[in-house]
């Protein structure tokens, strides 16, 4: 899995728009294999990050789960140590 797609379920606050689409224009250049798609191509990404943003919401929407809300600054935090672990200073 791409490093930079964060899970975005189960959060309080709940996953933002903005966070849903950044989730999905990664998902569209990693299986795309570019940054910043060709002209020619501009409109099919574009299209793709839309269309995968929106069932991104849909999915995140109809999840259930019994485990209480994760609060986003103690993973932010988490995931600093673990930089921190893997990369030193």
């Amino acid at each position: 899995m791409c490093r930079n797609i964060r899970p975005l379920n189960n959060f309080e606050p709940p996953a933002t728009s903005d966070e849903v689409t950044a989730a999905a224009l990664q998902f569209v250049r990693k299986v795309s294999g570019t940054v910043k798609p060709s002209q020619a191509n501009q409109a099919a990404f574009d299209e793709a990050v839309h269309e995968i943003a929106h069932i991104t919401q849909h999915l995140l929407d109809r999840l259930v789960t019994t485990a209480p809300p994760k609060d986003r600054e103690a993973e932010a935090a988490k995931a600093r140590a673990r930089a921190q672990l893997r990369y030193g200073s």
